[in-house]
């Protein structure tokens, strides 16, 4: 398998992950993209240093050869799967320890949990 073909899987599988399992879809958010923007910049300087010091060297074989600055695009597509995962794993987790919360916070007021059920007739 070719780095290209893997960096390709990475992000289907990321924007599967996202739209479709977590339901998230934060791909359709301007927040997500403004800070895939931040990453992506500091992505660029990394990776321009590593690669064309060059520290880190690809079999011209395995990639594409198109590059932005010096990085190969699909260490791009690694990184913006990277990304989209965990920022998609945090609002996952985020969204579970919410409901979480409310369930406790209901439980440890049982007045408004009463309050909510109707009164029976003596």
């Amino acid at each position: 398998m070719t780095y290209t073909v893997a960096g390709v899987i990475a992000v289907l599988a990321a924007l599967a992950y996202d739209l479709l399992l977590a339901r998230t879809r934060l791909v359709r958010r301007r927040a997500f993209w403004t800070a895939y923007a931040i990453m992506l910049g500091c992505q660029l300087i990394v990776n321009g240093v590593l690669t064309g010091v060059p520290v880190v060297r690809y079999d011209p074989r395995r990639i594409t050869g198109v590059r932005l600055v010096y990085a190969p695009v699909e260490d791009l597509m690694f990184g913006f799967a990277m990304v989209l995962v965990t920022l998609t794993t945090w609002v996952l987790l985020g969204r579970r320890g919410a409901a979480a919360t409310r369930a406790e916070a209901l439980a440890v007021q049982p007045g408004r949990a009463a309050a909510a059920q109707p009164q029976r007739d003596r």
